[in-house]
């Protein structure tokens, strides 16, 4: 039996989609602040956003045709990233990024 992600997406999609993820998660630990990259000051000190549609070329995987996700996250400690939340494109992130001290 099949469960919903997989009738919807696919595993195939899937795999895909967690491959771009994971470039986009390290081009972010390579480098925190690079050009892609957008500061959200006005929601916390220190929040930056990237946008996995960036990461398309990174992947191991076949391309995502229009990723949809934003990684929301801080410098924690020089070497350290923190995730602080990863939202749909779509999504306020005044509405739903919360930075704990």
């Amino acid at each position: 039996m099949l469960r919903n992600s997989e009738t919807l997406h696919g595993v195939d999609a899937r795999v895909r989609y967690r491959a771009l993820l994971s470039a986009a998660l390290r081009r972010i630990a390579a480098d925190p602040k690079g050009r892609s990259t957008v500061d959200h000051g006005e929601l916390f000190a220190g929040v930056r956003s990237f946008h996995i549609r960036h990461s398309r070329n990174d992947s191991l995987e076949p391309p995502v045709g229009r990723p949809v996700h934003v990684i929301f996250y801080r410098v924690f400690e020089p070497g350290l990233i923190e995730i602080v939340r990863v939202l749909h494109d779509r999504m306020e992130p005044g509405r739903h990024v919360e930075v704990e001290s």
